[in-house]
């Protein structure tokens, strides 16, 4: 059923353990994130969401520098002790309670910066032990432990967050993190014993070039764009549902345990999906169809939105989005990078995943604001969304052509060598 091959048990294993230490210890915080969000100001979220993009805009060529001077088995380790370190500071800072509201928004961006950077990291290290034809049978299985991950976090959120209090939750999460960080290690051995000639050596390069190279290729380009139409839709939702969660509950707590269950339903569907169904469907209908599919779904969710304009109907869409998002387009997306050179595999993809990503939720901040601004209820902005989906559908049948062309030449270039 998981379709491996000999000597792959053991680098999957421990792929599979690591995405689910990682996502344990993200979703043991987003809920509270997301309980931030709405101490700090609901109509300050675009204001947060501009914030998270700036402190991005600086990461990035810092990350570059550091890549650039140190290998992947020294910089790993050091990537998830800096965030470990972080969140014994903020528990500290949430026992004092000083300055509650600017910790709460702080936080909301750390958070913001966190979940993005880490997951980038992980992926460009699957990238780089995997090979195309491996990713395409086994992302769709790593990714799973990343949903079991993504299901166990929430269950702790929502158990713990009445009796240990939410500041506490941080430290659960720096445990979680911690066992991540030795999964790394197991990985960084099996990576060093069946190890490509120059993949122990640091990238090299500059600190701008994960920036050159995506404006400098027709396909990371196009990847770019398909994050930022991505991350457009999944503004406009995530603002509606601050703005009803608010007005439904009253207690901090409780919402957010409502923010842990919502995330506890859709990691459900989502594993179902990852274990049953994306392989299959990535090795029989190729990278580009599963692309397309969570787009061409989420047209119809946002005409369906337009039409009734109702709880029911966005919870349903948030749903579709969400699991469909992780078990399909997700893995698909980190299939495009394995036919990248190394350099565009960490600094491109982590501009791409950061920069770029959190660019698209700013702007599409703003502009949701604005539209409200100018009148426009729920009903009218699914009705814009609409042709953003379809576009964002049309642009995942691209890429995908684009990734097999790419992948066959690497074939045929391997045979020639």
């Amino acid at each position: 059923m998981f379709n491996l091959q000999a000597g792959e048990f053991v680098p999957v294993f421990w792929s599979f353990a690591y995405f689910y230490c990682l996502l344990s210890s993200y979703y043991v915080i987003r809920p509270v994130r997301d309980e931030m969000g709405i101490v700090g100001g609901v109509d300050q979220l675009q204001w947060l969401f501009t914030a998270t993009f700036l402190v991005m805009l600086a990461i990035v060529p810092l990350f570059g520098a550091v890549s650039n001077r140190y290998p992947r088995h020294r910089l790993l380790p050091a990537v998830y002790l800096f965030f470990i370190a972080n969140l014994l500071i903020f528990n500290l800072a949430f026992t004092t309670q000083t300055a509650a509201d600017w910790i709460a928004r702080i936080f909301f961006v750390w958070v913001s910066v966190f979940n993005l950077f880490v997951v980038s990291v992980f992926w460009s290290f699957m990238a780089d032990l995997f090979s195309n034809a491996q990713g395409k049978r086994l992302f769709g299985l790593i990714a799973t432990g990343g949903s079991l991950g993504a299901i166990s976090g929430p269950t702790l959120t929502a158990s713990l967050s009445t009796q240990i209090g939410t500041s506490n939750l941080l430290l659960v999460s720096a445990v979680l993190l911690s066992a991540a960080l030795l999964c790394i290690r197991q990985l960084l051995g099996y990576g060093h014993s069946h190890a490509a000639p120059g993949s122990e050596e640091a990238l090299g390069g500059n600190v701008l070039s994960g920036i050159q190279k995506t404006f400098g290729s027709r396909y990371l380009l196009g990847i770019a764009l398909f994050i930022w139409l991505y991350t457009t839709l999944s503004t406009f939702l995530y603002f509606e549902q601050a703005h009803i969660v608010k007005a439904a509950f009253a207690d901090s707590d409780e919402r957010t345990r409502v923010f842990a269950l919502i995330d506890l339903a859709v990691n459900g569907l989502t594993i179902l999906f990852q274990v049953f169904v994306t392989g299959h469907i990535m090795r029989r209908l190729g990278v580009a169809t599963t692309l397309a599919s969570i787009p061409a779904l989420l047209a119809l969710g946002f005409m369906a939105l337009a039409l009734l304009p109702i709880l029911p109907v966005l919870i349903l869409t948030q749903v579709v989005r969400r699991a469909g998002n992780y078990a399909f387009t997700k893995p698909a997306r980190e299939v495009l990078f394995t036919v990248v050179d190394r350099e565009s595999k960490y600094k491109a993809k982590n501009f791409i995943d950061t920069v770029i990503y959190r660019g698209g939720d700013a702007v599409s901040g703003w502009l949701f604001t604005a539209l409200k601004g100018l009148g426009l209820g729920l009903s009218g902005i699914a009705w814009i969304a609409v042709p953003v989906a379809l576009i964002w559908m049309i642009l995942g049948l691209e890429l995908g052509k684009m990734q097999r062309k790419l992948a066959l030449q690497e074939a045929n270039d391997a045979k020639t060598v």
